[in-house]
């Protein structure tokens, strides 16, 4: 008998973590909720708050052997995917160069996590997705345009934002839907990490939302199908700013923000 199943990639943290929470209470016909994340005790912690059934699974969605193994356990387990969230990633802020003469790694890995990982993955769950099946891949506002001290994590991003609205059209006929989530920037431990190598212009901060607000609209967004969840009223703004005014133009205001 197959077993309908969500998935939560990132799930130990931040906003992974947070769509578990509000998934948990709802979705009484889910049989489990499977947590992906590197930290086993984590997605314990997570995982022991929830009332579904959970599996965890402390892997490293980089690493193709890993991701293989997993593809083996949903078959083992005649998976029907009723919803796959890709909310793991990572961002390193600075100028390209200088971040990159210290941690090359740092910026290769982000491409290999918040690119080829999420596509990685897709992959692997689409062949265990049906009609009704939903898709969430977190993205972000750095989609929009390029990012200067943020170079490489806006474009994977913009990557994750392109990749989620091509899927989302070539899967419309199959009656599976994919959100592409572009938030600002996110009261999560984010920021513990980019901030690291660089700091964020202070206007950003002043748009920082609650990683409970852009899950809910996530959540909401996806059950009505649509195609893109831009969460906070700024931020959709810029969302319309970029679409009307030329990338250099605001490109060079951004210069004088620094």
């Amino acid at each position: 008998m197959s077993k309908n199943i969500i998935i939560i990639t990132g799930a130990s943290s931040g906003i992974g973590k947070e769509f578990a929470y509000q998934i948990d209470p709802y979705f009484e016909s889910i049989d489990e909720i499977w947590l992906v994340a590197r930290s086993r005790e984590r997605l314990q912690e997570v995982a022991d708050s929830l009332r579904h059934r959970t599996r965890i699974f402390a892997m490293d969605i980089t690493d193709e052997a890993q991701v293989e193994q997993f593809t083996d356990v949903l078959q083992g387990h005649h998976a029907c995917i009723r919803m796959l969230i890709n909310c793991a990633g990572y961002g390193l802020l600075g100028d390209f160069a200088n971040v990159a003469a210290k941690d090359v790694k740092g910026q290769l890995g982000m491409v290999r996590l918040n690119c080829e990982a999420l596509t990685h993955m897709t992959h692997c769950c689409l062949p265990y997705m049906t009609k009704g099946s939903r898709i969430i891949q977190l993205a972000s506002s750095a989609a929009f345009l390029p990012q200067p001290g943020f170079a490489v994590y806006a474009a994977t991003k913009s990557y994750v934002h392109s990749f989620s609205r091509a899927l989302c059209e070539e899967l419309l006929p199959k009656g599976i839907y994919v959100t592409s989530v572009c938030p600002g920037p996110v009261d999560t431990p984010f920021f513990d990490i980019a901030e690291k190598s660089g700091s964020t212009l202070g206007v950003k901060k002043f748009t920082l939302v609650s990683a409970e607000k852009v899950v809910k609209l996530a959540l909401k967004d996806s059950y009505h199908k649509r195609p893109m969840s831009v969460c906070s009223r700024p931020i959709q703004a810029f969302e319309v700013l970029t679409k009307c005014l030329p990338h250099q133009w605001i490109l060079t205001i951004m210069r004088f923000l620094k």
